[in-house]
């Protein structure tokens, strides 16, 4: 039998990318990024309507565009034909939702509604359903509904129930209209496959769906708004398939945009965290995986489900099957380096870095490494996008305690590094204490692979040796893992994830290892980082949440 391949569909915050994969031993042969057309709208709509604050939408059509222009082009450079590719499957950044009609179309396609903000793809970091989310907890905590704990004791205002409910709040036409209300993970996989088939990771991390009770029951529903009694009956489905499933096959339509052959096998789709174990060959429990990113996800399975406050969720089967798979994450983190590095930079390091033909991330970190632990004098948390995990709340924000006349941008750089390192430890600390034990530490991500120096940072405040996964595109990979299961042995790929891991997945043989010098005095540092978080994060201070809500209350008023 000649060599297979398969292709995996990543769709990250900002961009799309699809790569093209050996079946018999992961090897990428090409790969293909599309920056999405629209970008994230945080602040106006495509036709010039203002959004409001903590908002973060995005447009369908640029999905769609993802699949027309990366998957013909990895064909195209593998030189690969479309009859030795056995499968494929998307993953999505989540929870990223949209509402649609009856034919599957999004609602913002819909000319009479483009100037309807819910009438758009609601991203994950779409902060905006606080107040719901808020209301959703209160109801259930007074309820005393089971599902909360499994969630950490707090639902997010990203997850989906929230964003539904202020749509349902503040365009209730929206909700009227929409046939159904369906992650993008799904709704993509729908445009390949020509049916609904939604998959258990999301249905279970993002929208409250339990492998053995289901989702909440309709009095809680009705609590949260008389309308929505029958909201899963209404608006989502009961029909959900798990991780490693055969959602259908490639339509002729999709056939003829994409390149490949009609009949092509398609896996459920998947969260772009939670596909990545099984890329990094991660197929058993007590091993964390951090994704790392623009924000990052943490991912590890147990044998057992266990109650841990905090946490993003639990479901079973949810990342491996026969095991309990575990979320945290961190809201803000690749993206904090980001806003430093456009906002706060003085001319003289770009002009250093121009000179030196080296990116300005690049002169900072350079600069950052000679600093001992400590020198700067700087301590910061990690917040400039709410906390996701352990405390959960979108209206903390960053800090930076320390800073004199002589602190320089490459000890505020460093800093920043430190506090996402600080946060982790601190997941991973609530993790023990709840009985989940984290054996090794693991990481991929664009980040983990071009920082050494934010990876020993991570070695030694965590005191844990990080491996790093082999491949620079693990979530694509991972995909492209599931869709080798959904074709399945008799078509040259594999019958379950882990077979396909054993082959296709692995670390570098560069690890990063705790420094004994180092790991004492980031002990010193992070004891004060707990004392701030705890301050401000536990309510004992809550300026930052006033001054947020000053923020808004000014802005609005100027609109």
């Amino acid at each position: 039998m000649s060599t297979k391949y398969t292709i995996g569909i990543d769709y990250g915050t900002q961009s799309g990318r699809a790569v093209l994969v050996n079946v018999s031993n992961g090897e990428i042969l090409a790969q293909s990024t599309k920056e999405y057309t629209h970008g994230v709208m945080e602040e106006y709509l495509p036709d010039g309507t203002k959004l409001p604050p903590d908002w973060a939408l995005e447009h369908p059509g640029d999905y769609l565009e993802v699949l027309e222009q990366t998957i013909p082009e990895v064909v195209l450079k593998s030189g690969i034909s479309a009859e030795d590719i056995i499968g494929l499957s998307v993953d999505f950044t989540a929870c990223t939702i949209l509402p649609i009609d009856q034919d599957g179309n999004p609602l913002c396609f819909r000319k009479e509604l483009v100037s309807n903000p819910h009438s758009y793809v609601k991203l994950w970091k779409h902060h905006a359903a606080q107040q719901e989310a808020n209301r959703l907890n209160r109801i259930a905590e007074e309820m005393g509904e089971d599902f909360l704990q499994r969630y950490g004791g707090k639902i997010s205002s990203e997850w989906m129930v929230p964003k539904v409910m202020q749509i349902l709040e503040e365009a209730p036409e929206i909700y009227d209209l929409a046939d159904r209300f369906i992650e993008a993970a799904d709704w993509v996989t729908m445009q390949l496959v020509g049916k609904e088939a939604r998959n258990s990771c999301t249905a279970g991390y993002k929208a409250l769906w339990h492998k053995q009770t289901g989702y909440p029951s309709k009095q809680f529903y009705k609590a949260l708004h008389p309308r929505m009694q029958n909201f899963v009956e209404e608006k989502l489905s009961t029909d959900i398939y798990p991780q490693g499933s055969k959602a259908g096959e490639l339509t002729c339509q999709m056939a003829v945009k994409t390149g490949l052959k009609a009949g092509t096998a398609v896996a459920v789709a998947n969260v772009d965290a939670h596909v990545a174990l099984p890329a990094v060959g991660i197929t058993g429990p007590n091993k964390l995986l951090m994704i790392i990113g623009t924000s990052t996800c943490d991912i590890i399975c147990d044998k057992e489900e266990r109650i841990v406050p905090g946490m993003c969720g639990v479901v079973e089967d949810g990342v491996l099957p026969g095991l309990y798979g575990y979320e945290a994450g961190q809201s803000c983190v690749g993206d904090h380096f980001e806003w430093f590095t456009k906002n706060c930079i003085p001319a003289s390091y770009l002009e250093e870095a121009e000179r030196n033909n080296v990116d300005i991330h690049q002169l900072l970190t350079e600069k950052a490494a000679a600093l001992k632990v400590g020198e700067s004098g700087l301590v910061a948390l990690d917040w400039w996008n709410g906390n996701r995990s352990v405390l959960v709340d979108v209206d903390l924000t960053g800090l930076i305690l320390g800073m004199t006349l002589t602190t320089k941008p490459e000890e505020i750089y460093r800093a920043l590094i430190e506090a996402t390192a600080y946060g982790k430890n601190i997941i991973i600390e609530n993790f023990e204490t709840s009985g989940v034990r984290v054996g090794q530490l693991y990481a991929c991500g664009g980040i983990s692979k071009k920082n050494p120096m934010m990876m020993q940072i991570y070695a030694d405040v965590t005191n844990r040796e990080v491996f790093i996964g082999a491949s620079d595109q693990a979530p694509a990979l991972g995909a492209a893992m599931f869709g080798s299961v959904a074709a399945g042995s008799e078509k040259g790929g594999y019958d379950t994830i882990a077979a396909a891991a054993e082959k296709m997945g692995g670390v570098e043989e560069k690890t990063y290892k705790p420094i004994p010098k180092n790991v004492e005095a980031y002990q010193k540092l992070y004891h004060e980082f707990k004392i701030l978080h705890d301050y401000f994060g536990c309510g004992e201070n809550d300026v930052m949440k006033r001054l947020k809500t000053m923020k808004a209350e000014i802005r609005k008023s100027r609109s």
